[in-house]
C-alpha cells in the first residue's frame, strides 16, 4: 500500500516541480529537460522490458486464449472510449465535435485510461495471498493481455497523428517484424535478467529508436522522420527472454525505485497549466492545447466524472465468464481498475504530440487518483474473493 501512494506521491511532486523548474532553472531548463526526458524513456523501456517480461503464454494452446484476449481489450477499450466522448462533447466547445483533429487528439491522450498496472497488481494480490484462487490466474491473463492491446493500438493512434505518410509503411513493416519476432521467438532467449542487464538493454532500446529518428530526421526532415516509441520493442524484448526469478532485496529496491523516477519525470515533463489563459491558449499547437485552463474547482469535478467512467468501464469482465459465481466475477472486474505505469507512459506520448490543456491536466490527476485508491480496490477485491475462495486445481481455469 505504501509503494502505490509513493507512486502518487511522486506523480504529483513532479507535476508541482513542472511548474517551478520553467521560471527558477531559466536558459538552462531546455537541456535538462531533454536529459530528464531522455531519461524517462530509458525508465519507461525497463518498466515494459519487465511487462514483457510477464507474458507467458503456451502457443500451443493459443485458440483457449482468444476468448480472454477479446475480453480483455474489451476492457481496455470501454473505459477509453467513454473518456473520448468526454473530452470532446464535455470539456470542447460545440464547435470541436465534428472537428477530426479533435478527435485524433482525443483518441490518443484518453489511451491513458485503457491499461491495468499488472505489476502493481499481481504483487498486492500475491501478499494478499490469493494466488491459487481463479481470480488471481484469470486477472493475470487479462491484465497482460489489455497492456498489450494497449501497446498495439498505440501504433495506429500514432500513425493517425502523422497522416497518410510513407513513414507509415515503415512503421507497420517494423511493427510487424517485433510482433514476429516476439511470437516465434517467445521465451527463448537465454540472458541476464537482474536490473543491471534489464536497465542496459533499456538504454540501448532507446538508443536505437532515438537514432532511428534522428537519422531519418536528418535526411527527410523531423517532419518526415520515422518515430518509433520504445513501448513495443521494450515488450518485445521482455518477451523473448526466458524467464528467470530473480528476486532479491536489491533487485525489488532498484525496480521500486525506477517506477519511482519515472512517476517523477512524467510529472516534471507536463507542460506548464497556469499560463496566460486565453491568449496562451490560441497560440498552441493542438486543439486540446489550444483550450483555456479552467477553475481548479472546475478540474476536481471533471477528476471525479473521467475516474468514475474509467473505472465503470473496466467492469466489462462482470458480463462474461457466467459460469463463476457473481462476487467472483466483480472481484475481477474491480482487480482492473488498477493503473500505473503504462498509462503514465500514454500520457507522457500524448505530450510528444503538443497535447495539453485541462483535459492533460485532468488525466495527471485522474491518474494520480486512482492509484490513491488502488489499496481500497484490492482489499475490495480480497473480501470479494474470500467469499468464494477455496484452493483449486491449477489445472481448472
Amino acid at each position: 500500500m505504501r509503494k502505490v501512494l509513493s507512486f502518487s506521491l511522486f506523480l504529483m511532486l513532479g507535476l508541482a516541480a513542472s511548474q517551478l523548474l520553467p521560471g527558477l532553472m531559466g536558459d538552462t531548463y531546455p537541456s535538462f529537460k531533454a536529459a530528464s526526458d531522455t531519461l524517462l524513456y530509458v525508465c519507461l523501456a525497463f518498466i515494459m522490458i519487465n511487462v514483457g517480461r510477464e507474458f507467458e503464454i503456451d502457443k500451443t494452446r493459443w485458440r483457449s486464449y482468444a476468448g480472454d484476449y477479446f475480453i480483455a481489450m474489451a476492457t481496455a477499450a470501454l473505459p477509453w472510449l467513454l473518456i473520448v466522448l468526454y473530452y470532446v462533447f464535455v470539456l470542447l466547445p460545440p464547435a470541436f465535435w465534428s472537428d477530426p483533429e479533435a478527435w485524433k487528439e482525443n483518441l490518443l491522450l484518453s489511451r491513458f485510461a485503457a491499461p491495468t498496472s499488472a505489476g502493481i497488481l499481481f504483487t498486492m494480490l500475491a501478499a494478499m495471498q490469493l494466488q491459487q484462487s481463479w481470480i488471481y490466474r484469470k486477472i493475470q491473463v487479462l491484465a497482460i493481455f489489455d497492456d498489450l492491446d494497449t501497446i498495439l493500438l498505440m501504433i495506429p493512434l500514432q500513425m493517425l497523428m502523422i497522416g497518410l505518410k510513407w513513414q507509415m509503411g515503415a512503421i507497420v513493416a517494423i511493427v510487424t517484424l517485433l510482433l514476429a519476432v516476439g511470437w516465434r521467438r517467445q521465451a527463448t532467449w537465454n540472458v541476464r535478467q537482474d536490473w543491471k542487464a534489464i536497465l542496459a538493454l533499456a538504454a540501448v532500446v532507446c538508443a536505437l529508436t532515438q537514432a532511428l529518428y534522428l537519422l531519418t530526421a536528418r535526411w527527410y526532415g523531423p517532419e518526415n522522420s520515422i518515430h518509433i516509441e520504445v513501448l513495443l520493442p521494450a515488450f518485445v524484448i521482455g518477451m523473448v527472454m526466458k524467464h528467470r526469478t530473480v528476486d532479491t532485496p536489491a533487485e525489488r529496491r532498484v525496480a521500486t525505485g525506477i517506477s519511482f523516477l519515472f512517476m517523477l519525470l512524467v510529472g516534471v515533463s507536463m507542460p506548464l497549466v497556469t499560463g496566460g489563459g486565453e491568449a496562451e491558449a490560441a497560440s498552441a499547437g493542438s486543439v486540446t492545447a489550444s483550450q483555456p485552463m479552467m477553475a481548479w474547482s472546475t478540474v476536481a469535478l471533471h477528476v471525479a466524472a473521467v475516474t468514475v467512467l474509467s473505472n465503470v468501464g473496466k467492469l466489462v469482465p462482470l458480463l462474461f465468464y457466467r459460469d463463476r459465481l457473481l462476487s467472483e466475477r466483480l472481484a475481477l472486474s474491480v482487480g482492473m481498475f488498477t493503473r500505473g505505469e503504462v498509462g503514465a507512459g500514454v500520457i507522457f506520448i500524448a505530450l510528444g504530440y503538443n497535447l495539453g490543456g485541462p483535459a492533460l491536466v485532468i488525466s495527471v490527476l485522474t491518474l494520480a487518483v486512482n492509484l490513491i485508491l488502488t489499496g481500497g480496490f484490492v482489499v475490495w477485491v480480497r473480501r470479494l474473493a474470500l467469499r468464494s475462495y477455496a484452493p483449486q486445481n491449477p489445472a481448472e481455469g
